[in-house]
């Protein structure tokens, strides 16, 4: 999202962000093109590229793209198609290299320490800031593919109510976004390989990731304070030139950016293509909506939950996915599941959906939610096509299917 010269009020305006991979058609291997995308596009090799509402732009690695809106949206509802659309051209423009797109949180059979290739043009300074101080070739880095979401606040209250209510719904999004089981060509253990070695990969600075789950702060100041200046000191012995003494150094699952009055969500792994994609984020906004205005329990209630109890039910969410068993009643309170005994985190979702998604309105997301809530996340949906120990040819097999459900806007099953 974009600058605003007023701030948007709560739930006014939506920014989304779209990483996926490029690799060759043939056997998926990883290429390091998206330089060249972008240069057949505008004739230069730049960061952003607008095309109205949807913008194009770089990431760390050559092998991957981002597409976004340029500045809020309004609605969600009407995004799934334009990212759609932005996926068959780019797929268009990559048929040359005899390349395409591909999807999911993580790339199944990419060894990052021979295929990371950092972007060396417009904004590399940084990059390479990153790249000198943690050693980017690794899967935490390299091969770790996100939908982003955006939301705006316009004063510390409508911070501090988003900051409180984001903070108690991040452990369970891995439930329903989880994509990425398969890393090194073998089931890892984790629905959400891709958050497991995030988590990791700046472990050399703790303080930039802390524990994924943001601290309870709910003020600019008390942020600033607690998060963002001890991360800029921590750092700086490491950046002696102040190239990452910026908030988009901080590293957990949410961020604040408060130079466009922001919250980012930045812990839901991509998904088989645009549609489940907006699916994942209306599940998420109509939870986030709830909690703002009080649905279920008070925002006082909802602030008391330190970083050490919801970063638990994270790392089994992030391991078992919809199977994460639940037992803080406090915190099942927080969606309405008092008094209900432990659930699991299926169960919270599908308990979630139906109290905040309307049904009927859009039959396409209403068949997408359901595939979520009753066939599992993609992570699972993936599993069920491997098996629990698949070959790397069975593997790519699967993988080409995702391209496909990517290219035709289909949902993988």
């Amino acid at each position: 999202m974009t600058d605003q010269i007023k701030p948007l009020h709560l739930f006014e305006g939506y920014g989304v962000e779209l990483e996926y991979m490029i690799v060759r058609r043939t056997d998926l291997q990883v290429l390091p093109i998206t330089d060249k995308l972008i240069y057949d596009a505008v004739g230069a090799y730049l960061s952003d590229v607008s095309f109205g509402d949807i913008a194009w732009s770089n990431e760390l690695v050559l092998h991957v793209v981002e597409m976004k809106t340029d500045g809020p949206a309004k609605s969600l509802h009407a995004l799934a198609g334009a990212f759609q659309r932005h996926v068959r051209k780019i797929n268009g423009m990559l048929e040359k290299y005899d390349a395409m797109l591909l999807p999911t949180g993580a790339h199944p059979l990419m060894d990052p320490y021979t295929d990371t290739r950092i972007w060396p043009h417009e904004y590399n300074a940084v990059y390479d800031a990153y790249n000198r101080i943690f050693d980017c070739r690794g899967h935490g880095w390299a091969n770790l593919q996100s939908t982003h979401l955006n939301l705006p606040f316009a004063n510390d209250d409508e911070f501090g109510r988003l900051h409180a209510a984001i903070r108690v719904l991040l452990p369970l999004i891995p439930a329903l976004s989880a994509s990425s089981p398969i890393l090194d060509g073998k089931v890892t253990g984790f629905q959400d390989t891709r958050l497991e070695v995030y988590r990791h990969n700046q472990d050399k600075i703790p303080s930039i990731a802390g524990k994924v789950i943001p601290e309870a702060v709910f003020t600019q100041k008390n942020y600033e304070d607690s998060i963002l200046k001890r991360i800029y000191i921590d750092v700086a012995a490491y950046d002696n030139e102040g190239i990452l003494q910026d908030e988009f150094l901080n590293s957990r699952g949410a961020i604040a950016r408060f130079s466009r009055n922001t919250i980012e969500i930045r812990l839901i792994d991509i998904q088989e293509c645009p549609a489940a994609d907006l699916a994942v984020l209306q599940a998420v906004v109509g939870v986030l909506k709830a909690l703002v205005r009080g649905q279920w329990v008070a925002t006082d209630h909802l602030k008391v939950f330190g970083e050490d109890l919801l970063a638990e039910v994270l790392l089994r969410v992030i391991r078992d996915g919809q199977e994460a068993t639940l037992q803080d009643p406090g915190y099942l309170a927080c969606f309405g599941l008092q008094g209900s005994g432990p659930k699991t985190a299926g169960e919270v979702w599908r308990h979630l959906i139906t109290s905040t998604v309307t049904s009927g309105s859009d039959p396409e997301l209403d068949a997408t939610l359901h595939t979520l809530t009753t066939q599992g996340n993609l992570a699972t949906r993936i599993l069920a096509a491997t098996g629990p120990h698949p070959t790397e040819e069975r593997i790519r097999e699967v993988y080409r299917r995702l391209a496909v459900c990517l290219q035709e806007g289909k949902i993988f099953l």
